[in-house]
């Protein structure tokens, strides 16, 4: 079986692993940030201990063009990000209020406790 085959090359910015939603840049990652296979297929358990061996080969083969994609879906990712940080959903911004809430109540009575929670929260 050619190596290619172990995955669907969705478009440029896109590869996945066959028959999985795994992008392979999860388990790169993974690798590059010293994971081994073993705990790659503890952590990812839909995927195979061969899928993710012919991720990491399929990397070490073609690493140049492999960290150039490395690199664009880092960079589409951290715009995603940051657009994401600048325009926040409702329920996003309505969340984040309610956090902020329970924290100036938390802080206000400084005796809190996990046994006060229940009382804490605002009606």
């Amino acid at each position: 079986m050619e190596l290619e085959n172990y995955f669907e090359f969705i478009h440029e910015d896109a590869i996945r692993i066959k028959g999985t939603r795994v992008n392979i840049e999860t388990l790169l990652r993974d690798y590059l940030e010293g994971g081994s296979p073993e705990e790659m297929a503890i952590n990812y358990p839909t995927l195979s201990l061969e899928q993710i061996h012919a991720t990491i080969l399929y990397y070490l083969a073609n690493q140049g063009e492999t960290d150039e994609y490395l690199e664009r879906v880092r960079a589409i990712q951290e715009e995603a990000w940051r657009e994401s940080q600048a325009n926040p959903s409702e329920f996003i911004v309505d969340l984040r209020n309610r956090i902020q809430e329970q924290r100036r109540i938390c802080h206000k009575n400084r005796n809190w406790t996990p046994d006060t929670y229940e009382t804490a929260i605002p009606s």
